[in-house]
């Protein structure tokens, strides 16, 4: 499957927001890295062979999931309170980080769609990442 032409909607979002898309590419083809303030956004564009449709990602990690149960569990308990209130991205965890993040079928996406989802990750990830880490004191590598 071509995935130039979503690669290319992709970087059009990328460009809307003032960035260099080239200059944020990843290692391979589908891959960028951004800044939003001090939060790092992961942006993933790839082929699913056995459901042969091309995905879009975007995600941001948050911070490590703390080791003490009393912490952790005020966390995610906060975590889903707070997927309550935000639209179209969601907080999800993965081995030992939080992330927030969105993922949608790449197909029929258009440039308006690709930049909301780097705003949304972006801004949110920004906003709860130094929000929650303060809360229940958590250093921020």
């Amino acid at each position: 499957m071509d995935l130039q032409p979503y690669f290319d909607v992709v970087e059009s979002g990328i460009a809307d927001l003032g960035v260099n898309p080239v200059d944020c590419r990843g290692e391979n083809p589908g891959q960028w890295n951004l800044k939003k303030g001090e939060t790092t956004v992961w942006v993933d564009l790839w082929h699913i062979e056995k459901e042969d449709r091309p995905y879009f990602q975007v995600m941001s990690p948050i911070f490590q999931i703390p080791t003490d149960e009393t912490i952790k569990n005020k966390i995610f308990a906060e975590l889903l309170e707070i997927n309550d209130t935000l639209y179209g991205v969601a907080f999800t965890v993965y081995k030992d980080w939080i992330y927030i993040k969105v993922i949608r079928e790449a197909e029929g996406m258009d440039k308006g769609e690709s930049l909301a989802m780097l705003l949304r990750v972006g801004n949110y990830a920004d906003q709860h990442r130094t929000e929650l880490a303060a809360k229940h004191g958590i250093t921020i590598p």
